[in-house]
């Protein structure tokens, strides 16, 4: 069976887990596709968070709600295309319940069979400030993770039809409980201008050459994305519960880099524009542009950050190959008394990276997909395993639910692709050479200002000349 040889005797009343923590966090940090955990947070007791649960801890608390309506247009429904409303989640649910209640309370003027709600990206340290205990109910260190709980984990609760708008999260990689329903989620993102539940194939033709990955998530099992992986995410479940947790990974201090010079550009640009024109090309997630000297200010930290990150590496890096030179040279003096004379410097040199190639290629050994790590696999390649894959987009509005198991199937993830295969900005039919058009306009300059092969070239050459 897939992931025995990771076993580890378990405690009395302990759950057997398929992975030992090192080989899960191997695998989490190794693994350049989607992929689906199961039977690994059977004891976590934030299984028992559902809506009720949630709604009775936290007492009448108000929190802010995203409302969407149901219906499918060309365009995503981006946050600064919805309305919000404060309210309590004893008041959501009688909302999605329907009850008489609801007619004066915060949700009266969305009726539930037109509309979706979803508390989104609330940091559960925020919310639960005053019940630190709660944030133990969650244990990323059975993921490799020590030391990391709901305090560094956000909460989402939505109705059937939430969803996220297609985009990338630019930093780390994405871990995502699922404990009842479904929920969308996102950080400091990238966003399509594709509805990929309804995509504009006039207008972005190449959105047709795309390899969606589509899956359903069950209560207790968890969902890798991978970096830089295009997703979407929808409920179809009356109501939904997720809990995630951005994992930092290196290439994060590069990524800030690059943020800080797009947002620059942007922020410079865009503010030369006579504001009243209501054009939202900025983040749908940004409330407003900042100033130069402030965006300026979050570069110079970015790029001192970086090379503190990479000081701290490379001493690292030393230290290992200090120790492991002595090591070496003690071996290689043993022998002497019994060889003519030691090893040339550079022999041992060659000795050493052969012995670090090996190393990394252990570290790298085939991924144990199986009942325990479920590939998410492109739709071409759907399995009996994978019953949950959709056959073409349009079937995120179904309300069918597949299975992962004997698990009931509550949430359903389309994961598009990474982001070589996807680009950020799309292509307009309408803006071929040889089509008719107006003339090119301030967002064209930055569709290609920053696109991300433009921006990682630019945050190289900025980091080299820092480096000066």
């Amino acid at each position: 069976m897939a992931g025995a040889e990771s076993r580890r005797p378990s405690a009395p009343g302990e759950d057997v887990k398929p992975f030992t923590p090192e080989k899960t966090k191997e695998i989490v940090m190794s693994l350049q596709q989607p992929a689906v955990f199961c039977n690994m947070v059977g004891d976590w007791p934030a299984l028992h968070w559902n809506a009720k649960y949630l709604s009775a801890v936290l007492d009448g608390k108000m929190i802010q709600f995203r409302l969407g309506l149901k219906t499918v247009d060309l365009v995503p429904q981006f946050e600064t295309r919805c309305s919000y409303v404060m309210a309590t989640l004893e008041e959501f649910l009688a909302w999605s319940c329907g009850q008489p209640s609801c007619l004066s309370g915060p949700f009266s003027c969305y009726e539930y069979s037109k509309y979706w709600a979803y508390a989104d990206y609330k940091y559960i340290a925020r919310i639960f400030e005053d019940k630190p205990e709660i944030f133990q109910d969650i244990r990323w260190s059975d993921f490799g993770f020590p030391g990391r709980s709901g305090k560094e984990s956000t909460l989402w609760i939505g109705s059937e039809g939430a969803n996220t708008p297609c985009h990338l999260d630019s930093y780390g990689c994405n871990l995502v409980l699922q404990v009842q329903g479904r929920i969308p989620y996102e950080e400091s993102s990238v966003f399509s201008k594709v509805n990929v539940a309804n995509p504009d194939l006039k207008h972005f033709p190449e959105f047709r050459n795309t390899t969606a990955h589509v899956v359903t998530l069950s209560p207790g099992q968890v969902l890798l994305v991978p970096r830089h992986w295009w997703h979407y995410v929808e409920s179809i479940d009356p109501i939904t519960v997720s809990i995630n947790s951005w994992i930092e990974l290196d290439a994060d201090h590069e990524a800030r880099v690059e943020e800080a010079i797009t947002r620059m550009l942007v922020c410079a640009i865009k503010s030369a524009e006579n504001p009243s024109d209501g054009d939202l090309w900025l983040n749908p997630t940004e409330v407003e542009a900042t100033s130069h000297e402030i965006n300026l200010q979050y570069l110079n930290k970015a790029v001192s950050e970086y090379f503190k990150c990479q000081k701290a590496s490379v001493s690292e890096q030393a230290c290992s190959s200090s120790t492991g030179a002595e090591q070496r040279t003690s071996a290689s003096c043993k022998r002497k008394k019994r060889e003519v004379g030691c090893e040339p410097e550079g022999y041992r040199l060659l000795t050493h990276e052969f012995g670090f190639s090996t190393f990394k290629a252990e570290k790298l050994q085939k991924i144990p997909f199986g009942p325990h790590l479920i590939q998410v696999l492109p739709q071409s390649q759907e399995t009996s395993s994978m019953g949950a894959v959709a056959s073409d987009t349009r079937n995120l509005h179904e309300d069918e639910g597949g299975h992962f198991g004997k698990l009931h199937s509550t949430r359903k993830q389309l994961v598009m692709s990474n982001d070589c295969e996807m680009p950020a900005h799309q292509v307009d039919s309408d803006s071929s050479p040889n089509a008719s058009q107006t003339a090119l306009s301030t967002n064209d300059l930055l569709d290609c200002l920053v696109n991300p092969h433009v921006i990682n070239l630019v945050a190289r050459l900025l980091l080299e000349r820092a480096r000066v």
